[in-house]
């Protein structure tokens, strides 16, 4: 199968370890995640450790926000692993990275997201994911360094 990886990135003017905080706790994704709003009866369980490696979230939504989970495998000051598994509305097993890097008085944030593909999904996603989730990056960075900045 096809492996793939998308990445986007911003500067945010705040320190890392404020951006940090950010995505290494579940309950804080409500702030900056794109995802926020797509099912206003979202259902979230969060389980394991507050933050850090062992925490874990899970979402089941509508069609738009779907179904699936979430657990961070690693967490370090640069840099943060996090398992992602999709189960609808279709099933995916990812992986997302969050990387943090100083830049000029600010902090550079990467946000990759990997994985492979069978054929059908590698075809799809050159023509339709992969745009689709450069856009929720772009949207989530955004409303990150918002929050971060704010």
């Amino acid at each position: 199968m096809p492996n793939f990886a998308n990445t986007r990135t911003t500067v945010i003017n705040a320190p890392a370890a404020t951006i940090h905080a950010l995505v290494n706790d579940f309950r804080e994704w409500t702030k900056w995640s794109p995802w926020e709003g797509l099912d206003p009866d979202l259902k979230r369980t969060y389980s394991g450790a507050a933050t850090g490696v062992g925490a874990d979230y899970a979402w089941e939504g509508n069609n738009k926000a779907g179904t699936g989970t979430m657990a961070i495998t690693s967490s370090s000051a640069d840099r943060i692993d996090i398992a992602l598994e999709f189960l609808k509305p279709f099933k995916a097993s990812n992986v997302a990275t969050f990387s943090f890097t100083e830049a000029g008085g600010g902090t550079k944030v990467d946000w990759t997201m990997s994985g492979q593909r069978n054929v059908a999904f590698a075809v799809l996603g050159k023509l339709f994911f992969d745009k689709a989730i450069a856009k929720d990056f772009d949207k989530g960075l955004a409303q990150l360094k918002a929050t971060a900045e704010g």
